[in-house]
C-alpha cells in the first residue's frame, strides 16, 4: 500500500472534565464516532484529530477553552460545548471565527434565537416535547398545572412555548415555581412547602438531573410523593434515568417522564456491545454504565463532523488560518485578531446537507436544527422507567409505536391510548389534578356589606362578642353548594368592609379583590360579566337572569261613550255587518217565490230581508223560512251569531269591569328620548349599563332600599323622583313582592346571565362547584332555600294584578267562522239556481230567435213571480173554484188570431201554456 497522505483536521471538544460519569461516557462515544468513520472510510483524504478542552462548569471557562482552540490550535470545528448558557457565548465565537460550533446537549429553545450560520444542535430542542406534555395534561382533563424549572438560561428558555402549548389545550397557570441552581435543600424545602399550600397538584418539572434529584427527594421526604399528586418530566430528566441513582429512583415513584424515542435497531444493539467493552476496558472501576440518548448524539454528531470534512475535500489546506495581524501574539485574547476560518462557510454547508441514519434514528439539520422525532412516554415504577405510550407530532398520543407511524391514524390526546399508569402513592387512580390545601388553610369568602336587600346578603357585627354572622339567599346557596361536593370544604366568610364596618367599595371592587388574590371566593348576588370574566372565573348561575325596570301603572280604562265599539275592530265589524247584508239576500233568494213573508213591493222585501238578518243577533226574527235551503243557511249563520255575541260580550264586560292596569313605560328608549330619570341600586353595574345607552348622568339616580325605591317612583321624574327603576330580575321581583299593587315589571331590557359565585382564574373548583348548583337547583333545596327568604313576601305578588292589553277582538279570530258561513250559503244558491233553472230551461228553447237578455229578462219575472206549485201555495187552493175568464197574464203574449199558420204559434207552445196557467192561477 502506498504512503498515507491524509490531511490532519483539527477539531476541538469542550466539555466539564470533572470526572463525571456523563462526560466519559460521551467523549468515549465522540472518540468511537471518529474512529468508526474512518474504519469504514479508509481511504479518506482528512483525519479529525480531537483536542479536548476543560469548560470546568462555567460559562466564562467554556469561552476561554473556545477561544484558545480558535486562536492557537486552530480547530475548523468545535464539539460542545455541555450547557445551553455555556453555547450561548461560544456560538458568538464561531460566528466571529466562521468555525462551526456542534453541541449535543445545549437543548435551551433560546440558542434557536441567535440565527447563526455556524452553531448545529445534533440535540432535539426543548420546546419540541412541550406539545407531548400538553397531550399528556389535556388526556386526563387536568385544567391547571405548575412549571418547576431551574433559574437560568436551560429552564427558562423552554417557558414561552410551554406556556403556548398549555394555554392551546385551555391549561391555567397559576404560578411558576423557579429554582436557582445553586438551590440548598433548606431553599428546595421551602419552596415545595409554598407549592403544597396551593390547590394545584399537577406539576411539569423542567431542569438539569443534578438539580432534579435533589428536587425529588426533598418531595418525598415532605410527603409530595404520595397519592393525589401528579410529576411530569421533561427528557432533561427523563433522559438519564437509566444512569440515576436507585435512591433517586425510588423517591420518583408514580412520576410521568417525556423521553426521547430511539429506535432499537440491530445497529444500536451491536453499537452498545462494542461500547461496553471499550468503556469498561478504558474505566475499569465504573460498574453497571448506562448508554444514554446524550452519548448516541454525541456518536451522531462526531460522525455527521467527519463526514462533512470529507466531503468539502482538500481543495485547499483545512488547517489554514487568517488572521488580521499576524505580529500579534498568539496567546492575545484581543478578538480583533480573532482567527477566520477559511473553509468554515464551506464546512457549515456541508454539515446542513449531510444526512444519513444514526444510531439515535434519522439525522439531518433543519436550520441548525435537529429534525424532531417520537417523543416515548414512561411511568417511573419499580427500578426505572416503564413504557406507557408514544407522541408524534403527527399523530399524537399513540399505545404502540406501530400507531404513531400509521399514517392512517388521527391526531389523539385519549388516555385510552396510553397504557396503565401506577400513581404516586402507589395508586391506579388518576388523580384529579388538585385538592383543597391540607395545611389548614381555610378559604376566605368574601361577602358585600349592603343596606339595601338583606334577603340575599345580610352582615351582622357584634360588638360585644366581635362575631359576625352572615345570613342571607346567596349564603345559604354557598352553603347547600360547598356541602354537595364530594370533598369537604372549609371556608371563613370575609366581609368587604372598611373598618368602620361599612361597604368598602362596589362589586366591581369586591371581584377585584379575587383577582388580587385577597379572596378565595365571593358569595354574593355577583351578576356574569364579560369584562369581570376577564380576571375571574364565575360558576354557572343560580338566579334567574336579565336586567329588568320596574315602573308605575295606571288604569287605562276608557271612559267615553264609545266604548263599546271597543270589543270588535274595525275590520271584524266591517266583515261582520257586510255578512248580515250577504245573509239577508240569501234568505230572500230562497224564499221569494214560496214564501209570502218575503214577498211585496220592492221597498217591503229589502226591509223584511235586512230585518231578519238582522234579528238573528237577538234571535227575535218572527219571519219563518219555508225552504229546506233556507233552514240550512240560517242554523249556520245562528251559529256564527251565537260565537260573535257571546265574544262580544265578553270582552265589553272585560272592559267595564276589569282594571285596564298598563305600564307607564315600556321601553327604555322612550324613557332616553323623553329624558326621564331612572333609578339604580346604589354601586351596581347598571350605571355602567346606563352610561353605556346614552342615559345623562344628572338623569341617574340611586338608591340604597326598596323604601327609598318607592319614594322616588312615587315622586316621578318631574317631582325630582324616578320614573323607572332598573336591576336586576331577582332584586326587583323582591321589590315587587313588597310593592305588588303600585308597579310592574317590564322587560328584561338588557341581557345578563345571572347570580353566580366568583373565584379566581384558572381555579380547580369552578367545574365541581358549577355541578353542585345543578344539583342544588334542580332539586327541593333550592325550592326551600327561596320560601325561606322570599315565601312570605311573595305571596304578595299572586294578587299582584298584571297588566294586560286587552286588545280589541279581531277579524283573524273568526275569520273560520264567516269563510264556513259563507260557503254554506254559497252552496244553498247554487242548489237553488240549479234547480230553478232546470225547471224552466223550456223558456230558452222556447222563445227562438230572442236575445239573450230578453230570455234572462222573461226568466227573471218567472222568479219573480209565486211558485203556486209550491205546498204553501197548494195548501190554501184547496177547494177554491177558479172563474172562467183568465186574468191578464203579466207576460203579454201574441193573440192566436195575429199569427199565421204557417209556423207554430208562439201561445200553443206547451211550455208557455203551462207558464199562463201558472200566472192565470195567481
Amino acid at each position: 500500500m502506498g504512503e498515507n497522505t491524509s490531511i490532519t483536521v483539527n477539531v476541538g471538544v469542550v466539555l466539564d472534565l470533572d470526572n463525571s460519569l456523563g462526560t466519559k461516557v460521551w467523549l468515549s462515544c465522540i472518540k468511537m464516532a471518529i474512529s468508526d468513520f474512518y474504519t469504514s472510510h479508509a481511504l479518506s483524504e482528512s483525519r479529525v484529530a480531537l483536542n479536548i478542552k476543560d469548560s470546568r462548569s462555567e460559562v466564562v471557562d467554556a469561552a476561554a477553552a473556545a477561544l484558545d482552540l480558535i486562536k492557537n490550535v486552530h480547530v475548523e470545528a468545535i464539539i460542545g460545548p455541555k450547557s445551553s448558557m455555556q453555547a450561548n457565548f461560544v456560538i458568538d465565537l464561531g460566528e466571529k471565527a466562521q468555525v462551526p460550533i456542534i453541541s449535543f446537549s445545549a437543548t435551551s429553545p433560546s440558542l434557536a434565537s441567535l440565527q447563526s450560520l455556524y452553531f448545529f444542535r445534533a440535540a432535539q430542542n426543548d420546546s419540541s416535547q412541550v406539545k407531548a406534555i400538553s397531550a399528556i395534561i389535556k388526556a386526563f382533563g387536568w385544567r391547571v398545572a405548575i412549571p418547576i424549572y431551574v433559574e437560568n438560561a436551560y429552564g427558562e428558555g423552554v417557558l414561552p412555548s410551554l406556556m403556548d402549548a398549555l394555554q392551546d389545550v385551555r391549561v391555567h397557570v397559576p404560578y411558576r415555581s423557579a429554582i436557582p441552581p445553586t438551590a440548598t435543600d433548606d431553599q428546595l424545602a421551602e419552596e415545595l412547602y409554598k407549592l403544597m399550600t396551593m390547590q394545584t397538584r399537577v406539576f411539569i418539572v423542567h431542569m438539569s438531573p443534578s438539580l432534579g434529584s435533589r428536587l425529588f427527594a426533598k418531595a418525598d421526604e415532605i410527603g409530595m410523593m404520595k397519592e393525589g399528586y401528579v410529576w411530569i418530566m421533561t427528557n432533561g430528566l427523563t433522559n438519564y434515568l437509566s444512569s440515576t441513582n436507585a435512591s433517586i429512583i425510588n423517591s420518583m415513584q408514580g412520576a410521568l417522564g417525556v423521553r426521547t424515542y430511539v429506535p432499537k435497531t440491530q445497529e444500536l444493539i451491536d453499537f452498545r456491545s462494542r461500547w461496553k467493552r471499550q468503556f469498561q476496558h478504558e474505566n475499569p472501576t465504573v460498574i453497571d454504565v448506562e448508554l444514554d440518548v446524550f452519548g448516541l448524539w454525541a456518536y451522531d454528531a462526531a460522525y455527521a463532523l467527519a463526514m462533512a470534512v470529507e466531503n468539502v475535500g482538500t481543495t485547499s489546506s483545512l488547517s489554514g488560518s487568517q488572521t488580521t495581524n499576524a505580529s500579534i501574539n498568539s496567546s492575545s485574547t484581543d478578538l480583533k485578531t480573532l482567527r477566520v476560518s477559511p473553509r468554515g462557510r464551506e464546512l457549515s454547508q456541508s454539515l446542513s446537507g449531510t444526512r444519513f441514519r444514526g444510531l439515535a434514528g434519522d439525522f439531518s439539520f433543519s436550520n441548525g436544527q435537529l429534525q424532531s422525532s417520537v417523543f416515548e412516554i414512561v411511568n417511573v415504577n419499580g427500578e426505572g422507567a416503564r413504557e406507557i405510550g408514544f407522541w408524534s407530532p403527527q399523530f399524537g398520543l399513540a399505545k404502540y409505536m406501530s400507531n404513531s407511524t400509521n399514517a392512517n391514524s388521527s391526531y389523539s390526546t385519549s388516555r385510552s391510548d396510553m397504557g396503565p399508569i401506577i400513581w404516586p402513592g402507589d395508586s391506579t387512580s388518576t388523580p384529579k389534578g388538585w385538592e383543597v390545601p391540607t395545611n389548614n388553610r381555610r378559604l376566605r369568602v368574601g361577602v358585600p356589606v349592603k343596606v339595601g336587600s338583606p334577603e340575599f346578603v345580610k352582615v351582622v357585627h357584634d360588638p360585644v362578642t366581635n362575631r359576625i354572622d352572615v345570613t342571607g339567599f346567596c349564603i345559604d346557596m354557598f352553603r347547600a353548594v360547598m356541602e354537595g361536593l364530594p370533598y369537604a370544604v372549609t371556608y371563613d366568610f370575609i366581609p368587604f368592609a372598611k373598618p368602620d364596618g361599612t361597604s368598602a367599595g362596589t362589586y366591581n371592587d369586591m371581584v377585584h379583590q379575587v383577582f388580587l388574590g385577597n379572596f378565595d371566593a365571593l358569595a354574593a348576588a355577583t351578576t356574569i360579566r364579560a369584562n369581570r370574566s376577564l380576571y375571574v372565573d364565575f360558576t354557572l348561575p343560580y338566579t334567574d337572569s336579565g336586567v329588568v325596570m320596574v315602573v308605575p301603572m295606571i288604569d287605562s280604562k276608557s271612559r267615553n261613550a264609545w266604548i263599546f265599539l271597543k270589543p270588535l275592530t274595525w275590520d271584524l265589524w266591517l266583515t261582520t255587518s257586510c255578512s248580515f247584508i250577504f245573509i239577508g239576500f240569501v234568505i230572500w233568494v230562497l224564499e221569494h217565490r214560496i214564501n209570502e213573508d218575503f214577498r211585496g213591493p220592492p221597498s217591503h222585501q229589502v226591509g223584511t230581508s235586512i230585518w231578519f238578518s238582522f234579528s238573528t243577533m237577538v234571535f227575535a226574527q218572527r219571519e219563518k223560512v219555508v225552504s229546506n235551503l233556507s233552514r240550512f243557511v240560517v242554523i249556520v249563520w245562528v251559529f256564527v251569531v251565537l260565537i260573535l255575541t257571546q265574544s262580544y260580550t265578553a270582552s265589553l264586560t272585560s272592559l267595564l269591569t276589569i282594571k285596564q292596569l298598563q305600564p307607564t313605560c315600556t321601553d327604555i328608549n322612550q324613557l332616553l328620548k323623553n329624558k326621564e330619570s331612572v333609578g339604580y341600586p346604589k354601586g351596581s353595574f347598571v350605571y355602567d349599563l346606563l352610561i353605556e345607552k346614552g342615559f345623562n348622568r344628572s338623569r341617574i339616580k340611586a338608591y340604597t332600599s326598596p323604601e327609598e325605591c318607592d319614594q322616588l317612583l312615587k315622586n316621578g321624574s318631574a317631582k325630582g323622583g324616578i320614573a323607572a327603576a332598573i336591576d336586576e330580575t331577582p332584586n326587583l321581583k323582591l321589590f315587587l313582592a313588597k310593592y305588588c299593587t303600585k308597579y310592574t315589571m317590564v322587560g328584561p331590557i338588557f341581557k345578563t346571565d345571572g347570580f353566580a359565585f366568583v373565584f379566581p382564574k384558572g381555579s380547580p373548583l369552578v367545574p365541581d362547584v358549577s355541578r353542585s348548583i345543578l344539583n342544588v337547583t334542580e332539586g327541593d333545596e333550592m325550592r326551600n332555600i327561596e320560601n325561606k327568604w322570599f315565601g312570605k313576601k311573595a305571596t304578595c305578588s299572586v294578587t299582584n294584578p298584571m297588566f294586560s292589553d286587552s286588545s280589541s277582538l279581531g277579524l283573524d279570530s273568526f275569520w273560520g267562522l264567516f269563510l264556513i258561513s259563507g260557503l254554506s250559503s254559497c252552496l244553498a244558491l247554487m242548489v237553488f239556481a240549479t234547480s230553478f233553472f232546470l225547471r224552466h230551461r223550456r223558456i230558452f228553447i222556447t222563445i227562438r230567435g230572442s236575445s239573450i237578455c230578453r230570455k234572462v229578462g222573461v226568466m227573471l219575472r218567472v222568479f219573480d213571480e209565486k211558485d203556486i206549485t209550491s205546498h204553501t201555495f197548494r195548501n190554501k187552493n184547496l177547494g177554491r173554484v177558479e172563474p172562467s175568464a183568465s186574468p191578464p197574464c203579466s207576460i203579454c203574449l201574441p193573440s192566436p188570431s195575429s199569427q199565421h199558420s204557417n209556423h207554430t204559434n208562439i201561445q200553443d207552445s206547451p211550455f208557455f201554456w203551462e207558464e199562463r196557467t201558472i200566472i192565470g192561477q195567481i
